[in-house]
């Protein structure tokens, strides 16, 4: 039998082969000034935003996106924009694999899927993080094997990855400065939030709650969870009109179609709603204006995900990129909706307005994205 020190000498010879054999370890991005490759598109969060440079890589290359929850209208939407922008021929060009991973609103699974791309071999991951904090270990893992990670719309709460997305805490004091400019004296507000848990949903009620707690008036407000989801948030609506109405204003973080619409069954009045970019809402917006539903109809589309994809392809090109991208918000207010260009009486309800960055050269057709399947891939 050999010795100890024989076999952990004869151990440790065998791992300096392997790591000879597998290279040099990847090479962390470099932080160089700015601007980005594409200042337009890509432009950063704030004027101390970081900048990075990666380490080219030549292509094509083998992207991933990595999305959790998908039992509503915008997550299935994004997934069918993620594909439309991959099969863009500029586009499919530079991409040897594009995989789609949905895991559900396990945060677990969802790192382990990422875990699972970074084991083999992905050169990019773009992910819709479940949670904004638990992601640490599987960052570290991704900047040590060069991967780059590119989180959008629920981001990571760090500065190894890099983060595309807009203001939602903005956009949380959006609609509750709607909400005071026209319920003035305060009163019962119904707020139906989003997906307990992650970082969109935490910052837009940070957003709402603040602002209406700095007006100085008495607000009552109702809180309840409809997951963006215009089923989910029709019920919940229901249940709290039914239990805590009428209502004297109403915001909703998605569902919002769902949430006039349980209004109307129950016959409460309409009143000011801060929501989002549903081309259901809208078609409500503009039809019962007049019966005291004034909307400020605010969001982002779920085009931010193909914004992340540029972003990733321009790192792995070794363009330099902002650490964190901030977007532009697409903004409707009453009086201002107009049809065919703020909504659309032909398309689906469920169909986000505003799905474009024209900045980022990025604009999609309804039929483009409704062309694509929301299965994994």
């Amino acid at each position: 039998m050999k010795s100890v020190t024989t076999r952990l000498l004869g151990a440790c010879a065998s791992l300096s082969l392997l790591a000879a054999m597998a290279g040099p370890a990847a090479a962390a991005p470099e932080v160089v000034k700015g601007p980005a490759a594409d200042p337009k598109c890509m432009e950063p969060w704030t004027a101390e935003t970081k900048f990075f440079k990666f380490p080219a890589k030549k292509g094509p290359y083998r992207v991933a996106l990595a999305n959790g929850y998908i039992a509503n209208t915008w997550r299935i939407q994004m997934i069918q924009t993620a594909k439309a922008y991959a099969a863009q021929p500029e586009v499919k060009a530079k991409l040897k694999e594009f995989k789609v991973v949905s895991t559900g609103e396990d945060v677990p699974a969802q790192i382990s899927a990422i875990n699972n791309f970074i084991d083999s071999g992905y050169d990019a991951i773009v992910v819709n993080a479940q949670n904004p904090t638990a992601f640490g270990p599987v960052i570290k893992r991704a900047k040590e094997a060069g991967v780059v990670l590119v989180a959008f719309d629920n981001i990571l709460a760090t500065e190894d990855a890099i983060n595309v997305d807009v203001d939602q805490k903005g956009l949380g004091i959006l609609w509750a400065n709607w909400l005071i400019k026209h319920v003035p004296n305060g009163g019962k507000v119904l707020e139906v939030r989003g997906v307990s848990g992650t970082s969109v949903d935490s910052d837009r009620h940070a957003g709402i709650q603040e602002t209406l707690k700095a007006s100085g008036k008495d607000w009552k407000v109702t809180e309840v969870y409809g997951k963006w989801d215009d089923g989910v948030a029709q019920k919940a609506a229901a249940d709290a009109i039914a239990t805590n109405g009428p209502f004297d204003a109403i915001t909703g973080q998605g569902g919002d179609t769902g949430i006039v619409q349980a209004m109307m069954d129950a016959k409460q009045k309409m009143v000011p709603f801060g929501g989002e970019t549903e081309n259901g809402f809208r078609k409500f917006c503009a039809a019962h204006a007049a019966d005291g539903l004034k909307c400020s109809s605010a969001g982002t589309g779920p085009a931010q995900v193909a914004v992340a994809i540029k972003v990733a392809l321009a790192a792995l090109e070794g363009q330099v990129v902002p650490q964190s991208v901030k977007l532009p918000l697409a903004i409707v207010e009453d009086p201002n909706f107009k049809k065919d260009q703020d909504y659309f009486p032909d398309q689906s309800n469920n169909f986000f307005v505003g799905n474009s960055f024209p900045t980022c050269g990025i604009n999609f057709t309804a039929q483009e994205i409704m062309g694509q399947t929301k299965e994994n891939q």
